[in-house]
C-alpha cells in the first residue's frame, strides 16, 4: 500500500532517503513511526534503516554525529533537526537478555526487520510512501494484533523487555496479544527479573497510561508477569483494574500515586516499594505528601493540605481516580482555593525581620516562632501583615519566659 498524504516530519527527512538512494543504497523510514502514521496517531521521532554503511553514510552527509556507531547508528544533522540512520543489520545471541553480543551489517532490508520485536514495528516505507510489509504487520494492524515477528520466545529470550512492550503496546493501542506470543510471555515471564528495573518501570508507566491498561494488567496477572516485577505486593493490586476500566490518569506521577494509594502500604512499605522501583524523587515526593492525605480523608486538616501544597493537582485528581465523592472533591478542592499562603517564603514577616527589630535572638526557638506564626496563618488564626505576625511572636515569646 502506499500513504498518499505524509506528514510533514517525513516530507521534510525526505531529501535524506533521497539521496541515499541516488547513491545506489535503500533506505527506508521504519518502526513506530510508520505504525503511528498507519493508525492515524501523532508521530515523535523519524527513525530510518539503510542499507549503507556507516562509513559510507558520512560520507555522502556533511554534518554527521556518531550517536551509536558501533551498532550502526550515524545520526545526520538536516536543517537543524538530526535523523538517526541504522544500518541494516543482523544480530548475535543476547548472552544478557537485552543487547545482543554483537552486530553484523547487511545489504538486506527483509533481515534487518525480521530481527524487530512485533510485526506492526516491522513496517518499512519508502519516501514516497510505499510501505514495505514483509511480515503482515498491516494485517495485524487491521486486526489489533499484537504478534511477535517469527518465533515469540526467541523475541522475548532475545531481550526480556519486549514482554513489557507487548502488554504496554497492547493498552495504548486496544491491540489483543496474539496466542502464540502470549504463550510465549507466561513461558519465559521469569527472565524479567534479568532487566534493570530502570527499563521496565518506563515500559510500566507507558501502559498505566494507555487507554486499556486494565486489560493488560489483567493479562500481566494470569501470565505472571507481576511476579517477577519489583515489589512483591504489585501482584495483589486487581482492585485496581476496575478503576482504570473507567478512568486513566493524566500522567505517569498521578499513575504510580493512584496505584500507591490502593496498594495499602504502610509507610515503610511504601518507602520500601518506591526504593524498589527506583522511582524519580518527584514521584517519590508526590506520593509521600498525597497517599496519606487520600487515605486518611476523615482526618485531614487545612494544614495537612497545606503541606500537601505543591502537589494539588495529583492530590484533587487521585481522588477523583480513587472514586470520592463529588462533595469531598470540592471541599479540598475549596479549601486549596481559600489559602491565605502556599509556603512560607509568603509569610510577610521573616525571622530576620524578628531579630533586627530586636524581638528575638538567632537560636532554635526562632525556628518554633517561625512554625508557630506559620501554623496560625495557614489555619486563619492570623492575618498574613507584619504587625499582627509580630504582636503575635512578642506574645508567644512572653508566654515562653
Amino acid at each position: 500500500m502506499k500513504i498518499t498524504q505524509l506528514p510533514k516530519e517525513f516530507i521534510v527527512a525526505q531529501p535524506i532517503l533521497a539521496k541515499l538512494e541516488a547513491a545506489g543504497y535503500e533506505a527506508y523510514f521504519v518502526g513506530g513511526s510508520v505504525r503511528d502514521t498507519l493508525l492515524g496517531k501523532p508521530i515523535h521521532d523519524v527513525d530510518i534503516a539503510s542499507s549503507a554503511f556507516p562509513e559510507e553514510i558520512k560520507s555522502l552527509f556533511n554534518h554527521t554525529v556518531d550517536t551509536g556507531i558501533q551498532h550502526g547508528t550515524v545520526m545526520v544533522l538536516n536543517q537543524g533537526t538530526g535523523y538517526e540512520i541504522t544500518t541494516f543489520r543482523v544480530e548475535s545471541t543476547y548472552t544478557d537478555f537485552r543487547r545482543p553480543d554483537s552486530v553484523t551489517f547487511v545489504r538486506s532490508l527483509e533481515e534487518d526487520l525480521k530481527r524487530r520485536d512485533f510485526t506492526i514495528n516491522a513496517l518499512a516505507m519508502r519516501y514516497d510512501g510505499q510501505v514495505i510489509d514483509l511480515f503482515h504487520g498491516l494485517d495485524d494492524l487491521k486486526n489489533n494484533v499484537i504478534r511477535a515477528v517469527g518465533n515469540a520466545e526467541q523475541r522475548f529470550t532475545e531481550d526480556a523487555l519486549r514482554m513489557m512492550r507487548a502488554l504496554r503496546f497492547s493498552a495504548q493501542l486496544n491491540f489483543n496479544i496474539e496466542s502464540d506470543t502470549r504463550k510465549a510471555l507466561i513461558e519465559l515471564a521469569p527472565n524479567l527479573e534479568k532487566i534493570a528495573v530502570e527499563r521496565i518501570r518506563v515500559e510500566f508507566e507507558k501502559l498505566l497510561l494507555g487507554a486499556q491498561a486494565a486489560n493488560s494488567l489483567k493479562i500481566a496477572l494470569t501470565s505472571k508477569v507481576m511476579n517477577y516485577l519489583p515489589g512483591p505486593a504489585i501482584r495483589n493490586w486487581s482492585l485496581l483494574m476496575d478503576d482504570l476500566e473507567h478512568d486513566q490518569a493524566s500522567n505517569y506521577m498521578v499513575a504510580w500515586v493512584h496505584l500507591l494509594v490502593r496498594a495499602g502500604f504502610d509507610k515503610n512499605q511504601l518507602q520500601q516499594f518506591m526504593y524498589d522501583w527506583k522511582m524519580s524523587r518527584d514521584v517519590m515526593k508526590a506520593a509521600n505528601a498525597v497517599v496519606p492525605l487520600v487515605n486518611n480523608l476523615k482526618n485531614i486538616t487545612v494544614f495537612d493540605i497545606y503541606q500537601a501544597y505543591d502537589h494539588h493537582n495529583t492530590l484533587l485528581e487521585v481522588l477523583r481516580l480513587t472514586g470520592r465523592d463529588l462533595e469531598t472533591i470540592q471541599r479540598i478542592s475549596h479549601i486549596i482555593k481559600m489559602l491565605p499562603i502556599t509556603k512560607n517564603a509568603e509569610l510577610n514577616i521573616s525571622g530576620g525581620q524578628l531579630i533586627r527589630d530586636g524581638v528575638i535572638k538567632p537560636g532554635p526557638l526562632l525556628g518554633n516562632l517561625l512554625k508557630k506564626i506559620e501554623y496560625a496563618v495557614v489555619i486563619g488564626e492570623l492575618p498574613n501583615n507584619y504587625e499582627a505576625l509580630k504582636k503575635f511572636a512578642k506574645e508567644y515569646l512572653n508566654g515562653q519566659g
